[in-house]
């Protein structure tokens, strides 16, 4: 991996490059059941100051490669210590290393936001993401089958967890 890459927090500089990075996502039909690309003020809405859920980017040389993000699992009390997380490359910075770096720190900011479980639900077949989770020791729970349909096809999710070393 380029040793020249920062993983920081995201600003409101970053929301144009996410947005298009989200979008490639979305396109891309690899990562995520949206059809329809968002718009710089749907991803203004993830950074919002009284958010309780943290949104990193990889930059180099001032460009964003990629980000991550927390999410609210369930909008109940007793899931409040939960986050989803999502996370998309530019289609450039794939196979460098830099989902590794960027996931990894988005558990150290869920850990540090006190969150105790880290989830997602991945395609099956996007064999990269569940690597990425296996590396840093997500562990797959089981699968949701038909889960949804995308372009016409229903298609089955992983689900992914990891328990935060704090909490096990």
């Amino acid at each position: 991996m380029p040793q020249d890459v920062q993983i920081r927090y995201a600003g409101r500089d970053d929301i144009p490059s996410i947005c298009a990075i989200y979008n490639q996502g979305i396109a891309s039909g690899l990562g995520t059941f949206e059809t329809e690309p968002r718009s710089n003020r749907d991803i203004a809405n993830w950074l919002k100051t009284d958010t309780l859920y943290p949104v990193l980017v990889a930059e180099q040389y001032g460009q964003v490669l990629g980000f991550a993000r927390l999410s609210e699992y369930r909008p109940r009390d007793c899931y409040k210590g939960i986050a989803e997380f999502s996370i998309y490359l530019a289609d450039d910075a794939k196979g460098q290393g830099i989902g590794t770096k960027l996931l990894a720190e988005l558990l150290v900011a869920a850990n540090a936001w006190g969150f105790y479980k880290v989830l997602s639900r991945i395609f099956t077949f996007n064999q990269a993401s569940r690597a990425l989770c296996r590396k840093l020791g997500f562990r797959e729970v089981g699968v949701y089958e038909r889960h949804g349909q995308l372009n016409g096809e229903w298609l089955d999710v992983v689900i992914v967890e990891y328990l935060l070393p704090e909490a096990q």
